[in-house]
């Protein structure tokens, strides 16, 4: 078992792209993830398509480390959204040697949302970027069953995101995750917990958003989660820790991020 080891922007997403990179080389990791859109009122995004000097800047932090940009995110595929728009992003993520593209289900018709899905795939294909949809418990695509649904209709080439933290707080069907083709799991984002006895929306919001553990800090079930995982997976570490974050800044998050995984990495190869 060996992972390629990234680590996604909404671990130190107060850090702009170039720095944001060479803080995931100094910490030991091999690629990142970068946010070039806005999700939320109160988290920043990145629109490297809009900035060309900023652009040029994260091309030089990538040749200045050997990092690469794994993935792009995110696009809410919503019953609104005009994917032709998205050219530029795509652009971007294309320069930048992006393979993937997260979108995320913000659609309550799923029939329309995997048609949008298809048609964003289609639009990503002609720059060699592939798509995949990340799956939220709070959300019209709650759970993997649900997701597996949509990308089968989307389309033969669409991927699934699967979260450790969102896999564990929706239905766990780790049988089904394993069933499901290597080629529509291309990478999953990997965190730690703890465990509630009951979920509302308030508290998967924030912990998602704001308050995650580095993997083996918490209680979710995340040797049987990489088990069911296709052998070798890339794993881009997303684990927001706020509060560190501000004591301490992003270059000490994304350290502590990458040694307490690679610790815990090592522990499961140990174990068999």
């Amino acid at each position: 078992m060996s992972h390629r080891l990234s680590a996604a922007h909404l671990s130190a997403i107060t850090l702009p792209p170039p720095d944001f990179i060479h803080a995931a080389a100094d910490a030991g990791f091999s690629g990142v993830g970068l946010r070039l859109l806005r999700v939320t009122g109160d988290s920043p995004g990145y629109p490297l398509m809009a900035d060309p000097a900023a652009l040029r800047a994260t091309r030089a932090a990538m040749r200045a480390t050997g990092l690469a940009v794994r993935d792009i995110e995110f696009v809410k595929i919503t019953p609104q959204i005009d994917i032709a728009g998205l050219a530029p992003m795509l652009d971007a993520g294309a320069d930048l040697g992006a393979r993937h593209l997260i979108a995320a289900p913000y659609d309550d018709d799923l029939s329309r949302l995997a048609d949008g899905l298809g048609d964003l795939s289609a639009l990503a294909a002609s720059r060699q970027i592939g798509v995949v949809l990340e799956f939220f418990p709070w959300t019209v695509v709650p759970d993997l069953a649900t997701c597996w649904r949509v990308v089968q209709q989307a389309g033969p080439e669409i991927g699934i995101l699967v979260d450790s933290l969102h896999f564990d707080r929706s239905d766990p069907d780790h049988a089904l995750l394993a069933s499901i083709p290597s080629a529509r799991l291309p990478f999953a984002h990997l965190c730690d917990a703890p465990r509630l006895p009951v979920y509302g929306s308030q508290n998967l919001l924030h912990t998602a958003r704001a308050e995650r553990l580095p993997p083996g800090q918490g209680e979710i079930e995340l040797d049987r989660f990489i088990e069911a995982l296709p052998k070798d997976i890339d794993l881009s570490l997303e684990v927001p820790m706020t509060q560190m974050l501000t004591e301490r800044g992003g270059a000490a998050v994304l350290r502590r991020i990458h040694d307490v995984t690679t610790a815990h990495l090592a522990r499961i190869r140990s174990s068999g």
